[in-house]
């Protein structure tokens, strides 16, 4: 029988973040609250001059094993999981001298954060709570009868609760508390689980598991008809979820999406590098001398497209490329710093989002990608494969020249974040002509081509950026007819994977071109 109106009499209080912690305490104990504590929560109450019960000795027995048994004894959890409604329950509680405890407030051992920090394996299991998720889960369990607090966030409101009904709780404020706490150890133990996997070399384990931290409810997804929300993992890599937004309207699901594509794909360069994005895809990238050269380059490729765009950057935003960029309607602005210039530049157009991350990502770093399907999840490792040129094996009659090589590289690296079917024109550090998403490489060749000629006519040139460039292709050509348009369009060289039955073929057509092409033997599909 549930109860809706349950008084709080006696608590239970163990937090490792103390945040909130005095002010609790001293709201409990003006109710005429029992507060009983251990260790660090509870000398942190006392020297506040709030009378506290070590939990030693409320139940008789000492704290041992270095604090890994307090509060694993009948004493405590019978006075949680006690129904006060089954006589068989109030009877036991009355024979072994067990009162009952009506809150429990417990925030778990920070091993989430020892765990960023790069602990050692042995600091990391002495920060595995035991007794804390022990305590939270009874707590949950016995919701009709005891409210369970895990976040200092929540603290308020239950004190308004007791506000509101005299010294009491509802069911309803109960329930809520008790799936937050069942959310919390299970993200918790997700965080182990996967942490000891990956001590182990274990990369995928026969369950595996995640957990994520509400950041932000969205106001739809991809669609206005689809509900949305961003949730965190408590990964560092620096990006979208340790960004600081410094301005600008609230991120959208797309906004977060292509936000993040734009940013790992301009950490992919050592140069001052811009990336504008749209749509997940890049519409524009550019190395340059510095980042307003940059910018100038990467817009130039499809100035139409970068229009609503995200824009990427992997230096500090200064003030020169702040204000060029100030004078295009752009989404989202993402770099790990800028300077007080820049942002002022930026402050003037109130509804860009701008964010700053602190840092850049590690393009090398190994990580799991998700993606649901229908009853399950797809995992892979993050794309972080690199191609230098050490890697490249020359297959035609010509050999690439050293500027074309290093467009080659250039290219591939783009292209690794275009959608397949991807082909990047570039030329001088730029891209020229993006063609992403086809079901057909001829078509992804062609439309390249197209979009650079129209860049071109619109920058009132006389011929295409293609004209002399260089192509990259993030898989190989299944026939030569891509390439063949690419070389129509004004190629000179060629980087492409390899491998398809009909490498002879395409590599004749590349020598009867005078092309001179390379593989990779490393393909990068991107769906």
């Amino acid at each position: 029988m549930s109860i809706d109106l349950v008084p709080i009499r006696r608590a239970i209080i163990s937090v490792s973040d103390k945040t909130g912690l005095i002010d609790l305490g001293k709201a409990l104990a003006a109710r005429g609250v029992h507060i009983l504590s251990t260790g660090g929560s509870a000398k942190a109450l006392a020297d506040a001059g709030i009378a506290v019960t070590e939990v030693s000795d409320h139940t008789g027995f000492p704290e041992m094993m270095d604090g890994r048994v307090k509060t694993l004894h009948p004493k405590i959890h019978g006075g949680i999981l006690a129904r006060r409604d089954f006589p068989t329950h109030t009877d036991a509680m009355s024979a072994h001298d067990i009162p009952g405890i009506d809150l429990v407030v417990v925030n778990l051992y920070p091993f989430e954060a020892t765990v960023a920090k790069g602990a050692d394996f042995e600091t990391c299991i002495e920060n595995i709570d035991i007794g804390g998720p022990s305590l939270i889960r009874g707590a949950a369990k016995n919701h009709d009868f005891v409210a369970v607090v895990t976040d200092a966030s929540d603290y308020a409101e239950l004190l308004g609760q007791l506000e509101a009904n005299d010294g009491q709780t509802t069911l309803a404020f109960r329930r809520t508390l008790a799936a937050k706490a069942y959310a919390r150890t299970g993200s918790y133990d997700a965080a182990i689980s996967r942490w000891f996997a990956g001590q182990l070399g274990q990369e995928y384990p026969q369950r595996l598991t995640f957990g994520g931290e509400l950041r932000q409810t969205l106001r739809y997804g991809e669609n206005p008809h689809q509900s949305a929300a961003f949730y965190t993992t408590g990964d560092k890599r620096p990006g979208i979820a340790t960004a600081t937004q410094l301005q600008g309207k609230e991120l959208s699901y797309n906004n977060l999406n292509d936000t993040d594509a734009a940013f790992e794909l301009v950490s992919e360069f050592d140069r001052p590098a811009i990336a504008i994005i749209k749509h997940a895809n890049p519409c524009g990238v550019a190395e340059g001398d510095n980042l307003l050269d940059a910018y100038t380059r990467a817009l130039a490729c499809d100035p139409v497209s970068a229009f609503g765009g995200i824009i990427a950057m992997n230096r500090t935003l200064d003030a020169a490329t702040a204000e060029q960029i100030a004078k295009l309607f752009a989404e989202v602005v993402i770099a790990p710093d800028a300077d007080d210039a820049a942002k002022a530049f930026l402050a003037t157009k109130k509804n860009l989002r701008v964010l700053l991350t602190g840092s850049m990502p590690n393009p090398a770093e190994p990580g799991l990608f998700v993606k649901s399907v229908s009853g399950g999840y797809l995992v892979q490792t993050r794309d972080n494969g690199r191609i230098a040129q050490a890697d490249l094996k020359v297959v035609t009659k010509r050999a690439p020249s050293e500027a074309e090589l290093a467009d080659l590289l250039f290219a591939f690296r783009v292209g690794k974040h275009v959608k397949s079917n991807a082909i990047v024109y570039a030329k001088a550090g730029a891209t020229v002509g993006i063609g992403a998403g086809q079901m057909s490489r001829v078509d992804s060749s062609r439309i390249a081509a197209w979009k650079s000629a129209d860049a071109a006519k619109a920058a009132g040139l006389e011929e295409a950026g293609t004209k002399g460039s260089v192509v990259a292709s993030d898989a190989f050509f299944p026939f030569a007819d891509g390439l063949l348009a690419a070389a129509d369009a004004g190629v000179t060289a060629v980087i492409q994977p390899g491998g398809s039955m009909r490498d002879a073929e395409v590599i004749a057509a590349a020598d009867e071109r005078g092309l001179a092409m390379v593989f990779t033997g490393m393909r990068h599909f991107r769906h």
